[in-house]
């Protein structure tokens, strides 16, 4: 790898400089961090109502840095009302990758269904103003968004998707992705390839990232780990098992509980498998939410014939039964089918109340080993999707939508007591499954 000073005593000379500069993208010197802020993103707390958190990037000559946050209004002298507050900094130094600050901050006493106006930075540079809203209360009509693997091409293909996903759900109160974010957990250009995919979107609507099998690697000693970027740029709950902090968490929204489980500690470790187990099932029993969503990589049913995650089923999958968690949103498989009709169960003449969902939202494809299966009710192969949920009283609309913004499939799952959720199919007519 060519290093800057190299760099500029060819830059002059034609065609070596546009070589060298090739091989700087390659290396992942594309998104060179600057003294102005980058890569802002928005995530969720455990309480998104009164509190939100925030992070960004600069170079490692920015040593401290400030978040400025106000109610917005439409005078723009609200900027003279801004709270000023220091961020919480950490250095990344990793292999070959440029040296880059990290910070974050969490917004706290906001209040609930309130748009707020934040900015980040310092006087060496200044992001824009940027908006978000707080989650509202119980009662209220909820908006979310679930992407399944965004991956590989994300600037270039990927991107088209988020940009649908937000035109359709502008207000969504956050931004569920099912596992593998990027393809190599600590390739900074991959990364940078996701903050760019997503623009300004991920600086509004917080996300809610659990992580896959590729946004983990094999440390030198041998263990599996997150990749070394995940925790400096998202700060996320730490409500889960010890050990498995930002990974393994949830967050309470607007009377929906959204649990992240880690699938890929649950892939390689009996212990972090019975770690998890035991933590779900505390946050399962002690729930005051009338609706359960959980998200993790690894499907339950996986739609390729090929796999078969038994540990992740024969683990969770009684839980998720007993508890009468209502819908269950994966990645892994690179295709799309969904099901809850036809879901085998335990005990004889049992019908299940949960709807899983495995989808993907990136262009990595797949049509090897996915013949329709019993349990699917719905499913596509080489289709790029997102999907918009919308949770409102005892009702839970989800609705699919193509890459160019169709809508594919659609179902609502309606609350019965003492009875497994009633389905409403509502695929749109003369749409065929795309096999």
């Amino acid at each position: 790898m060519y290093l800057k000073n190299s760099i500029s005593k060819i830059v002059a000379t034609g065609i070596l400089a546009l070589w060298a500069l090739a091989v700087a993208a390659q290396n992942g010197d594309t998104y060179l961090p600057t003294a102005s802020p980058d890569r802002i993103v928005l995530n969720v707390t455990a309480d998104p109502s009164t509190s939100m958190a925030a992070n960004w990037r600069t170079s490692g000559a920015v040593s401290e840095s400030f978040a400025e946050i106000a109610v917005a209004e439409a005078d723009p002298r609200f900027v003279s009302k801004a709270k000023r507050l220091t961020a919480r900094t950490e250095k990344l130094v990793w292999e070959d990758t440029p040296t880059a600050h990290y910070h974050s901050i969490v917004f706290e006493n906001l209040q609930p269904g309130t748009k707020y106006a934040y900015r980040v930075g310092g006087e060496q540079g200044w992001s824009e103003w940027i908006h978000f809203t707080t989650a509202g209360t119980r009662e209220q009509k909820l908006s979310f968004v679930y992407y399944g693997d965004v991956q590989v091409n994300i600037s270039s293909l990927w991107s088209r998707v988020a940009r649908e996903a937000y035109a359709k759900a502008p207000d969504a109160r956050l931004a569920i992705y099912a596992g593998d974010l990027i393809n190599k957990a600590n390739r900074d250009v991959e990364w940078g390839d996701w903050f760019r995919g997503g623009g300004f979107i991920h600086s509004m609507i917080p996300a809610f990232p659990t992580p896959g099998n590729h946004d983990h690697f094999d440390t030198p000693e041998g263990i599996n780990t997150t990749s070394v970027f995940w925790r400096p740029q998202f700060t996320l709950p730490e409500n889960g098992p010890k050990g498995l902090e930002e990974t393994c968490y949830y967050a309470d929204v607007q009377g929906v509980r959204f649990i992240s489980l880690n699938s890929d500690q649950v892939d390689v470790s009996e212990k972090w498998t019975e770690v998890q187990k035991k933590w779900l099932e505390g946050i399962l029993k002690s729930n005051p939410n009338k609706w359960t969503v959980i998200t993790f990589h690894h499907p339950i049913f996986s739609p390729k014939t090929t796999r078969d995650n038994k540990r992740m089923r024969e683990t969770f999958k009684p839980l998720f039964d007993k508890y009468k968690v209502d819908l269950v949103l994966q990645g892994h498989d690179h295709t799309y089918a969904r099901g809850m009709a036809h879901i085998p169960m335990t005990e004889k003449g049992a019908q299940s109340g949960t709807m899983y969902v495995v989808s993907v939202s990136g262009p990595k494809m797949t049509d090897s080993n996915v013949d329709r299966a019993a349990w699917m009710d719905r499913s596509a192969i080489y289709t790029q999707l997102f999907h918009v949920v919308n949770v409102e009283g005892g009702k839970l609309s989800f609705d699919t939508y193509t890459a160019t913004g169709e809508l594919y499939d659609a179902f609502d799952l309606i609350k019965q007591k003492g009875k497994i959720n009633h389905i409403v199919e509502r695929i749109p007519s003369g749409v065929a499954e795309r096999r």
